[in-house]
């Protein structure tokens, strides 16, 4: 029986301590847990562009590849944070080394996620099995990894003149980008200042930028990136132990992925500052939705992108003023559900269902953690330790589905 266990949390999280570029002089730390969030970005991106075509069935596997698979890339890599990608590329020329690394690093993981369930750990054995053949998913990661990595070599270049790598690193990425100039949609994002996708791209770059609990210290420092890529694995797991559909556990993961992105607009700000004027939190969400439809949706509808558009405003809960509200489509509109019959009526890919009061449990138990390792980590002021308990007490007797929210926070002692 598939659960949801602290370690897998903890491990997920451990990715907002591992910094990137950590031998390049940097204008800001850059971490893998934000580079992740921008890479899934940009596959959902690139997934809405190459399935225009398919049917729904093509569409809902590639779908489940490129979010399991990116997962599993994202695991693999929090496991072997001390190797250089240059070297992991020299290891994986050799057959025989990169099997032994593979080997060695599934073992590290399977007693974290093993908790998934059979299924889930035979899926992620398998996706890196050498026999495995090459998909249209495996190009879209390949293609997003380089598009977030590239990102930040950006970022990076102008203060590294000195360093005699850069140009081999600068011409490495003009080689990758080559590779994928096929690939429907990846010029448009390689276009920050004239096309739509290249610009969107460019301002969800920009969350890495803004940290959450900006008041108050802490470590590690989480940005709202990190935050929403953490916040979507979690809530895939949980549609995992849910037994939910898969289209159900694809739109949970990208709801998360998403949910905080009006958040570049308004800057994260707390609950405590929302609901201390009355009605606040309202103008906020006003402002917010606003600044949306100009700044995103608008310019992805101008430029002939209104499919994408409409998809986002869904992750984000538009039609129903909220994405932490339960949901299915029917006949192309929206319908509000309890999470009750989402689980058993509607648990079927032909309803599109979504959760929402499940991804709010995510988002809070994101934050707990977050102030939890904090605390452990020796930051022990009162907000932080007021957070914890608000949402300890919030969450003690709170069960949905299978999973008690109380028990599992209650392992963090």
């Amino acid at each position: 029986m598939s659960s949801i266990r602290k370690g897998l949390l903890q491990t997920v999280f451990s990715g907002a301590y591992m910094k990137r570029w950590n031998d390049k002089l940097r204008p800001a730390e850059l971490y893998e847990v934000d580079k992740q969030a921008h890479k899934m970005i940009i596959a959902w991106l690139l997934l809405q562009e190459n399935t225009r075509e398919m049917e729904d069935e093509e569409r809902r596997v590639l779908g489940d590849r490129i979010v399991e698979w990116g997962i599993f890339d994202y695991l693999f890599r929090l496991v072997i944070t001390d190797i250089k990608p240059p070297v992991y590329y020299r290891i994986k020329e050799n057959p025989e080394h990169h099997r032994q690394l593979v080997e060695w690093v599934q073992g590290e993981l399977e007693p974290v996620l093993s908790t998934l369930g059979a299924d889930f750990w035979m899926r992620f054995l398998a996706y890196f099995d050498p026999a495995r053949k090459h998909e249209l998913a495996d190009d879209i990661l390949a293609a997003a990894h380089c598009y977030a990595s590239s990102w930040e070599f950006k970022l990076i270049e102008g203060l590294n003149s000195f360093d005699d790598e850069l140009d081999v690193i600068r011409e490495s990425f003009v080689e990758q980008q080559a590779e994928f100039q096929n690939l429907k949609g990846f010029k448009g994002l390689m276009d920050p200042k004239t096309h739509a996708l290249g610009r969107f791209a460019n301002l969800c770059g920009q969350l890495r930028f803004q940290k959450r609990w900006s008041q108050m210290p802490r470590i590690p420092e989480t940005s709202v990136m990190g935050h929403m890529f953490l916040v979507g694995c979690y809530s895939y797991f949980f549609s995992v132990v849910q037994d939910a559909c898969p289209v159900r556990r694809q739109n949970n993961f990208f709801c998360g992925l998403f949910h905080d992105l009006p958040e570049m607009l308004t800057r994260d700000i707390i609950s405590p500052v929302k609901k201390s004027v009355k009605e606040l939190d309202v103008l906020i969400k006003a402002y917010e939705d606003e600044e949306l439809e100009r700044r995103v949706f608008q310019p992805l509808r101008a430029e002939g992108y209104t499919d994408i558009a409409d998809r986002l405003g869904f992750l984000l809960g538009t039609a129903t003023g909220s994405e932490f509200h339960d949901c299915i489509e029917v006949d192309g509109n929206v319908e509000l559900v309890d999470f009750e019959k989402l689980q058993t009526l509607y648990n079927d890919n032909k309803y599109n269902p979504k959760d929402g009061e499940m991804l709010k449990v995510c988002d809070e138990l994101a934050a707990y953690i977050e102030a939890y390792t904090a605390v452990r980590n020796g930051i022990s002021i009162n907000e932080l330790n007021q957070a914890m308990w608000r949402l300890r007490d919030k969450y003690r007797k709170k069960t949905i589905g299978k999973i008690h929210i109380g028990a599992l926070m209650s392992d963090f002692d």
